[in-house]
This record gives C-alpha cells, structure tokens and sequence, in this order.
C-alpha cells in the first residue's frame, strides 16, 4: 500500500476528494455497450437473452425460469450448518429492517381537515444477485429481505448462468432464496438481465417491475443507470471499500485483517488506512505481508491493496481522519480508536460505521443485522443502504371539509391568480358559489 501524507496541511479543503485514492470503475465506458444490450433484449427478448448467455456466460439456456422443483431441492441439499448460518442471518436482518418501518402519519388543521402521510410498498421489484469471482448467498437475503419487509408483492430474483453448474442459477443462491420462500427466479445476468427486470420478457414469463435492487459489475451498474428513466434504482454500485480510522491503541493485526477483508473482494477494492501514528502504520503493513501469504485468494487482494485505489494516509490527529473519511465518503467505515464512540458521532459520510474493535466490516457483511448493499464511489455522501425504504413510496392524501377549504380559499384564489393561473382560482371558488 502506498503512502499519502496529509500531515500539516490542511485537511478540510473541498479539494481534498481529488486526492484521495479511488479504483477505476468507469460506468460512462461501459454504458454505450449496456445500452445496445438493453435495446437488444427489448427488441429481440428472448433471442437476445439466449445470445447473451451464450456470450458472456458462456452457456446454453433454453428455459431462463428456474422451476420449484429445483429450488426445492436446492434447499434440501443445503449444508445444515450453512442452513444455519442463513437462517440467523435472515432473522437479525429481518428484525433491523422492520424498525425502518413507519407508521402513517396525520398532521390537522382547523374545520376538521387533515394531511396524512403514508408509506406504500411498490407493486414488483427486481433482485440482482452477482455471480462472478464468488457466490453471494448474503447479497439474497440483503435483497429480498427489506421488500419482503416493506410488503412487496412480487419479487423477481435474477442470477447469472453458472457454467460450473450446467446453466443453471448457483444451487447456494437458489437454496438461500427458497428459505425466504421465492419462488420467481431467473438465471439470467449481466446489462441484459437489468433490460429484462425493467421492461420484461413476457416470453420467458418475465414481467417488468418498478425497482430494481443489487450489486453488479459496471455493466450491471451502467444498465441500471440507462434503465433508471423508466423504473427506480437502489443505486449504482461501484468496487467495494473500507475505510479504517485507527489510533496507535488499536491492534494492527485486527487492522490489517479487516482491510484483507475486503481487498479478496476484487482487484479494484479499495482499503484505505487513516492514522496519525507512521509506527502504527508500518505495524499494520507488516501484519498484512504476513496475512496476504496465507490467504486464499491472495492473487486478487495483492493486486487490490497494491492498486492506486488503496493507500495509507497519514495525518496530524483524529479531527483531520475524520475530516479525510467524510470527503472519502467510504462505502465502509471503520473506527478502532480509544474514542471512537465520540468520532462515530461526529460522522457525517458514510454508507455504514462499525465501531470499535469488535465490529468488523465482515460481521455486518453476514450478521450484523444491518444491509451490506451499501452507496460506493463517494455516493454516501447523499445515498442510504438498501432498506424496507428503497421500496416504499411517501404518498400525501388530503382530506379537506367545506368549513377547512373556507377558511383559506380566498388567499388561495388570489395565489393563482398572481401566478395567472385563472381556473386554478376557479375550482376553488366554484365550491362556494350558489347554484341556481
């Protein structure tokens, strides 16, 4: 990992989001190819869709739907101690996304009128679950959880093609979707799999939804973005990233294997040091050497903590880390500092914080009961994770008696009237006029 020293200077520049690293994940590069993908498969369906597997998946399929009967046996098949493993995972999501749920609320105003908010569940959603350099049985329940949560009624789950596996979709994915009782799956993936959730398919049976949800590659990314003038989207996700701010307290070792954590991810993860301690830096770089020998997929995480996209920064004193992570805007940050209660607090950019030596970014990944889909590339500074919310829609209905609308109709009338709008002051007023 390379160093970036921000010591003596001053740290709280706007400009400071330039010079901190980040990976090359160039959506814009691939979004001229996602989108003659997209027109592919909403001008040929199902042709395109056999085509692109065939492509990029590098397999034959004949029937994209996965029947019940394979997603049954999937479950049957299942490990019990993974079975396990899942099902404590689905129960601390469940309960932590259900208290993201609100219940209506009613604001009153004189004559007996009222404003309620409500918040109502979209009708479909559209669940992308990658397959590529590893199974993601955690990103299932990370989707299909918050909509279940928030009441949608239809989940469409999509996965790509496993050539290992004949075509078929991951048995681990199927078996994690059937414990949460899905049973509309599709092995499909890539920009095609986004074109199919957002128009659909009705040869394969595929209808169009209003969200989609899940992580993806940058085309994934780049399909999601074209799609999204025609249905909503979580986000558009970009490499992982952890953040660790650190104090000379903390335990480099611990350090060291939180930022492998995510480095075995991806080439282009990026794990990020802040500390205003050089010898505890060079603790943490002697602590990954050692770890990186012994990990399986040491190939990838070498090339991810040796990118341009990861770094060591120093810095004066923990005001100026936290002043570095808020311009980072890490998709994770952690804290492991004598007082990292009191610089959690005073976070405001990040897309999920663990705290203390004890909260790892990996338990939050599987266990923690929070979501692991969570805003990348800087986007925490203005996006949440994924929840019960990315699929519920604020609705106002308005509830005005005759003596409420009374009471205000003539400043109403005149309103529109300065803003030259005439039948808007005509409904108003018609309300009140006598009928002969």
């Amino acid at each position: 990992m390379h160093t970036i020293d921000f010591r003596e200077q001053n740290v709280h520049s706007l400009s400071l989001r330039d010079q901190l690293p980040r990976p090359h994940h160039d959506v814009a590069a691939a979004e001229q190819a996602a989108q003659q993908l997209i027109a592919d498969v909403r001008e040929n369906g199902r042709a395109a869709l056999i085509d692109q597997a065939q492509r990029f998946d590098h397999v034959q399929i004949d029937e994209f739907r996965v029947g019940q009967a394979e997603i049954d046996a999937a479950v049957r098949e299942l490990d019990p101690s993974i079975r396990h493993s899942l099902e404590i995972a689905i129960e601390r999501v469940s309960k932590a996304t259900a208290a993201q749920l609100r219940e209506p609320v009613v604001t009153t105003f004189p004559g007996g009128s009222r404003i309620t908010q409500r918040w109502a569940p979209v009708q479909a959603a559209g669940l992308y679950v990658p397959g590529g350099k590893a199974v993601y049985p955690s990103s299932v329940i990370m989707n299909v959880v918050p909509a279940q949560v928030a009441g949608v009624q239809r989940l469409a789950l999509v996965s790509p093609a496993q050539q290992a596996f004949g075509g078929a979709v991951h048995p681990l994915t199927l078996a994690t979707a059937g414990l949460l009782g899905l049973d509309e799956i599709y092995a499909l993936g890539g920009a095609g799999a986004i074109a199919a959730l957002a128009y659909g398919v009705p040869e394969i049976g595929l209808d169009a939804v209003d969200v989609i949800s899940g992580p993806g590659n940058a085309f994934v990314a780049a399909a999601k973005l074209a799609v999204s003038r025609d249905v909503a989207i979580d986000s558009v996700a970009g490499p992982t990233e952890i953040l660790v701010i650190a104090d000379e307290h903390a335990d480099a070792d611990l350090v060291a294997a939180d930022l492998l954590s995510q480095a075995e991810h991806d080439e282009d993860a990026s794990s990020v040091l802040v500390t205003d301690s050089e010898t505890f830096a060079n603790q943490v770089r002697a602590r990954l050497s050692v770890r990186l020998d012994h990990t399986p997929n040491r190939e990838r995480a070498s090339v991810a903590l040796n990118g341009e996209q990861s770094a060591v920064v120093l810095v004066d004193d923990l005001d100026a880390a936290l002043a570095v992570s808020d311009a980072y805007a890490p998709e994770h940050l952690e804290i492991i500092t004598e007082s990292a209660e009191e610089l959690a607090d005073r976070v405001r950019n990040a897309g999920a914080i663990f705290v203390g030596p004890y909260s790892p970014v990996p338990l939050g990944d599987y266990m923690a009961g929070s979501n692991h889909v969570l805003p990348t590339s800087g986007r925490a500074r203005f996006s949440p994770a994924l929840g019960a919310y990315t699929f519920l829609r604020p609705q106002q209905i308005i509830e005005y008696t005759r003596e409420g609308l009374a009471e205000i109709a003539e400043p109403i009338e005149r309103f529109a009237e300065a803003e030259k709008l005439n039948a808007h002051a005509e409904s108003i007023a018609a309300r009140f006029e006598s009928k002969a």
